[in-house]
């Protein structure tokens, strides 16, 4: 069992051993016309431009026609190319079996048509190769990505993962795309606990990676659509959305040990960088300054715009909130050297004080000028300043006690 993030190392650049570093499952079934050329392809692929020992597994899942004479065929001709037969039928069983039996520190698999262009197969599992990442997936939803489908299949697939992110609160943009590649060692911790034997299989490991605080890679793809293809499209999505059901409940319920996974699986968060040693009080009255010259001219300008259609009381207090609000996060990242949220939100309600002991001081200094008199424009916006510089030096005071010593 792997115990820390530390543990997911990278995989030696030049294995000593003839130990394959990459195991492709190919998950078939009643495929004896696509197998043969389409192994012949990618073998050929792999020979050409992947750097590490590989081997190709064909997960032959109940085929009744001539899928497994042609697969043990392939088996004699590449000595890269190997078979497991399985008596039972669904891709998730197949390749449950396979990367279960493997030896290979990362595992892939791809369906037989090769609707995904192999340039993305290096990009997929590189990350996964370097410990950089968890699980990688192809994805036909992304902008890079180059798609050619029917309108049909693009509004199921879009659909279905519309339907994930609502249900499940998945992050990942492609659960269905077969073009995807694991790390073994996660591999050996999920897989006891994906119950699902068919489609839903990649939707189920997935989600449980991402639960698990895994980091899941995403290769945009060229993918053309098979014309060909078999898949029942009513009976997958039926099952699908069983499965979004049962995991759904799962979630819910706490039936799954989601806690242990992160602990066990997850990433750590980052350390935080370590806080800036506080500026002297020199600096920090230049840069009070600064900021408070900032904040004044908003809120005159701010008062203005708003006096004509409110007044000056409300224009007061709306344009004095709206620039006090900023103040405070400029202050505190400025003027205090303060970063992230620690304590955000306590040093913006000490602004908020700051605040209201600048708003009794303007409010009062319009009010004592309205009752005296019947001021001019200028002669109001000049007792505002003044009230504004006197709350400027009070709002120092409180918010260099409250953040100085409070980083």
């Amino acid at each position: 069992m792997i115990t820390s993030i530390e543990s997911r190392t990278a995989v030696p650049a030049r294995p000593g051993t003839s130990t394959p570093v990459l195991d492709v499952v190919v998950p078939v079934h009643n495929e004896e016309v696509d197998l043969g050329p389409c192994v012949r392809r990618l073998h050929g692929h792999l020979a050409e431009h992947f750097p590490y020992p590989f081997r190709i597994t064909i997960a032959d899942n109940a085929s009744i026609d001539g899928t497994l004479a042609v697969a043990e065929a392939l088996t004699a001709e590449l000595p890269e190319v190997r078979v497991r037969h399985l008596a039972a039928k669904g891709r998730g069983r197949a390749l449950r079996a396979a990367w279960t039996a493997s030896d290979a520190p990362v595992l892939a698999y791809m369906d037989v048509d090769l609707s995904t262009d192999l340039a993305a197969l290096l990009p997929l599992v590189a990350p996964l190769i370097s410990g950089h990442s968890d699980v990688a997936i192809g994805t036909r939803l992304a902008r890079t990505a180059r798609v050619v489908r029917g309108a049909r299949r693009e509004v199921i697939s879009r659909t279905y993962n519309l339907l994930l992110r609502g249900t499940l609160a998945v992050r990942f943009s492609d659960a269905q795309c077969g073009f995807k590649a694991i790390r073994a060692d996660v591999a050996r911790e999920l897989l006891p606990l994906v119950q699902d034997a068919g489609w839903f299989f990649d939707t189920e490991l997935l989600v449980l990676a991402q639960r698990a605080g895994l980091r899941i890679h995403e290769v945009p793809v060229d993918w053309i659509d098979d014309p060909d293809s078999r898949v029942d499209v009513v009976a997958t999505a039926l099952a699908d959305l069983r499965g979004i059901g049962r995991l759904g409940r799962a979630l819910l319920t706490g039936a799954l040990p989601l806690a242990e996974l992160r602990a066990q699986l997850g990433r750590a968060p980052l350390a935080a960088p370590p806080e800036p040693a506080p500026a002297g009080l020199p600096r920090q009255l230049v840069r009070f300054a600064v900021v408070g010259v900032a904040s004044t001219c908003a809120y005159l300008l701010l008062f203005t715009l708003i006096r004509t259609s409110l007044g000056a009381q409300p224009a007061n207090l709306l344009a004095l909130l709206l620039t006090a609000v900023a103040n405070t996060a400029a202050n505190r990242r400025l003027t205090f050297g303060i970063t992230g949220r620690r304590h955000g939100a306590r040093h913006h309600a000490q602004g908020l004080l700051a605040f209201a002991l600048g708003l009794a001081l303007t409010s009062g200094s319009l009010a004592t000028l309205h009752a005296a008199a019947d001021p001019g424009r200028a002669v109001e916006l000049a007792v505002l300043v003044a009230a504004n510089l006197a709350a400027t030096v009070l709002r120092f005071v409180l918010l260099r006690l409250a953040m100085h010593h409070h980083p």
